[in-house]
């Protein structure tokens, strides 16, 4: 995989809330919080340590596909990370952007020349109260260990949710301070969330996340492309969609990222559907194919069938 972390040269901008290629064509579908990612990654504005590392997640239409590979910390050992060298290899080869895991994983494994995003939360599920994510991991940490961003968890509605939100506010502080970008992995989740994917719920928990500081927000899918528009638009900051439970069937986890993207959203997050995909390269393969290269769910599909990944263009 080669990295897609060169400047934008020569990059012709036409217009507020369009992504456009190096050729100055828009995309089909813009990224609503894109003004925030042209003041970002424009050439003429003096390069920070974030915007360094921003490239690194995002590409040069500003979107990203991250594979998180977090679970075992809540469920324990999880089919399909058994062996983490093979499993990053995997998505390497499928060529994603970036990765997400803890301390220990980014120790021992190697990224592949994937942008390495350092998780600092965890919880187990055995535990009393496994809503309550607790910080386990220090920003320090992952600057020694050359993450391009960290990642906290707060549990928006969760019984613990105001020790979360001073632990977050504190991360932020920190990686302002050192440069660091912070993506909030923000969820409406607790005991008067009656619905997790709810549009009321889900945009304030996405505004809550950029309210307070964080450079990427990762939610919920709300279910539809207009009320997904409707949270992206609040959020002046990058939205990535969470990919949640393991999907039925690929065409239905093919067909939210692809919605997802219509709505505006500047990525995709997706663990299990990948790393529990019997041929975790392609399925990946697919998402970049959507989010990168403007594939319909239809035509990903396709591809993920016949194991090939032919460049799309948005038309």
């Amino acid at each position: 995989m080669v990295r897609k972390d060169s400047p934008m040269k020569g990059v012709k901008y036409i217009a507020l809330g369009h992504n456009v290629s190096e050729a100055g064509q828009a995309a089909q579908y813009s990224t609503r919080n894109s003004s925030w990612l042209k003041n970002t990654f424009s050439d003429g504005i003096m390069e920070t340590g974030k915007t360094r590392r921003l490239r690194r997640i995002f590409r040069d239409d500003h979107k990203t596909v991250i594979i998180p590979m977090d679970h075992s910390v809540s469920a324990g050992p999880t089919h399909g990370l058994e062996d983490m060298a093979r499993i990053v290899g995997d998505v390497s080869q499928g060529e994603a952007d970036a990765i997400l895991v803890h301390a220990g994983i980014a120790k021992t494994v190697d990224m592949n020349r994937l942008g390495l995003i350092l998780h600092l939360s965890g919880a187990t599920r055995l535990s009393a109260d496994p809503h309550w994510k607790t910080q386990v991991s220090t920003v320090k940490e992952a600057l020694r260990l050359g993450a391009d961003a960290v990642s906290v968890h707060i549990n928006v509605g969760s019984q613990r949710e105001q020790d979360m939100l001073d632990r977050f506010s504190r991360i932020i502080e920190e990686c302002d301070d050192f440069g660091l970008p912070a993506l909030a992995m923000m969820y409406p989740r607790g005991p008067g969330i009656q619905s997790e994917g709810d549009y009321k719920v889900v945009s304030h928990a996405a505004r809550l996340g950029f309210e307070i500081g964080a450079d990427i927000v990762q939610t919920n899918y709300t279910g539809d492309i207009e009320s997904f528009r409707n949270v992206v638009g609040t959020v002046k900051v990058p939205v990535v969609i969470a990919g949640g439970p393991k999907a039925s069937s690929d065409n239905d986890a093919l067909q939210m990222i692809s919605d997802s993207i219509k709505a505006g959203a500047a990525g995709v997050s997706i663990g299990r559907n990948v790393f529990q995909h019997h041929d975790p390269t392609r399925m990946t393969r697919a998402l970049v194919d959507i989010v990168h290269h403007g594939a319909s769910a239809s035509q990903a599909l396709a591809i993920l069938a016949e194991g090939t990944a032919p460049s799309m263009t948005a038309t």
